[in-house]
């Protein structure tokens, strides 16, 4: 995904965005996944840096928290 969407001319945004909340809503999970907003789970990546400047940073995962608790180390 990092560099897959941008390549075709998404915006960085419009890329993260089409692989969350659009990609929830698609599958119909919107209710529960794909934003970060009270209520929802709280399923989040942490990386080195801002995908809205640099999507590639998305390769380099820190850390995953998945329903609000950070599982396994990254390899």
């Amino acid at each position: 995904m990092s560099g897959f969407l941008p390549a075709i001319g998404m915006s960085n945004a419009q890329a993260l965005r089409a692989n969350t909340s659009v990609a929830a809503e698609v599958c119909g999970l919107g209710d529960r996944k794909g934003t970060i907003e009270a209520g929802k789970d709280a399923d989040i990546i942490a990386v080195p840096g801002n995908p809205l400047d640099d999507i590639t940073c998305l390769q380099q995962i820190l850390a995953v928290i998945i329903a609000g608790k950070q599982i396994g180390s990254p390899s």
